[in-house]
């Protein structure tokens, strides 16, 4: 299976903008026959939370139709950030498009304490099962509560991946808690982050992954939007910056 992250400049609030954005690297990861690319948290709007009210859709919104046009059209699975509302309740959310199939969408369980204001917390639990592998999504802070990461080892995953924004000063707290995750469970573990700005935020990169023993394969640099493809048959890795 080949899995990227894909790493992006968000523009603030600019759904339209975004979404073109997103196309491009949609179609680079088809090109280079990727089977799941997973995008940083809150991608469609970046992130943004005194925006997320306003911005936030229904996750079966139309708005994102097109994801579901290139998951058919590439056989490929896209996975979003968007803010959803569900019974007057705002959410930071994984939206899921797969060839053939209806949406599904992972809802962040483990908020930061500067969201919880604003956001509520899931109670739900995301694996997709792409080529007899089976993969866990997480969102950002989930990474953080150990429960996470050993409820996806439990339900037999070996890929664990996540969007995330992560700032220049907090991103080396998170690749070691990545790197532990994947050594302690034996998965791969995949990161997906912002460039840029984003919420007040500098961006890191250096979306990331690790091989199942917690060695680093690959990492983007800081500044350039682009992808990063595991292949996790071989560890191989290919890094596309899109210029």
């Amino acid at each position: 299976m080949k899995i990227a992250a894909a790493q992006i400049n968000p523009v603030k609030g600019d759904i339209p903008k975004n979404i073109e954005n997103h196309k491009t690297l949609v179609k680079a990861a088809a090109d280079h026959n990727v089977n799941l690319v997973i995008f940083p948290e809150l991608s469609v709007t970046g992130y943004e939370p005194e925006l997320a009210e306003q911005l936030s859709i229904h996750y079966e919104d139309p708005v994102l139709d097109i994801f579901q046009k290139m998951a058919d059209k590439n056989n490929i699975t896209i996975a979003v950030g968007m803010p959803t509302k569900a019974d007057d309740k705002l959410f930071i959310s994984s939206i899921i498009f797969q060839q053939g199939k209806g949406r599904e969408i992972y809802s962040k369980r483990h908020l930061f304490p500067t969201e919880t204001g604003v956001f509520s917390r899931s109670e739900n639990f995301c694996q997709l099962n792409i080529l007899q592998n089976k993969i866990s999504l997480a969102i950002c802070y989930d990474l953080s509560d150990p429960n996470h990461s050993l409820e996806a080892y439990q339900a037999g995953s070996n890929v664990y991946a996540a969007s995330v924004l992560n700032s220049v000063n907090f991103i080396d707290d998170d690749l070691f808690k990545l790197s532990d995750i994947a050594k302690k469970y034996h998965m791969h573990v995949l990161m997906a982050n912002f460039t840029g700005k984003s919420g007040g935020y500098e961006c890191a990169g250096k979306s990331s992954v690790w091989n199942n023993n917690g060695s680093l394969l690959g990492q983007l640099n800081r500044e350039d939007e682009g992808l990063l493809i595991l292949n996790t048959e071989n560890n191989q890795i290919e890094e596309i910056y899109i210029h």
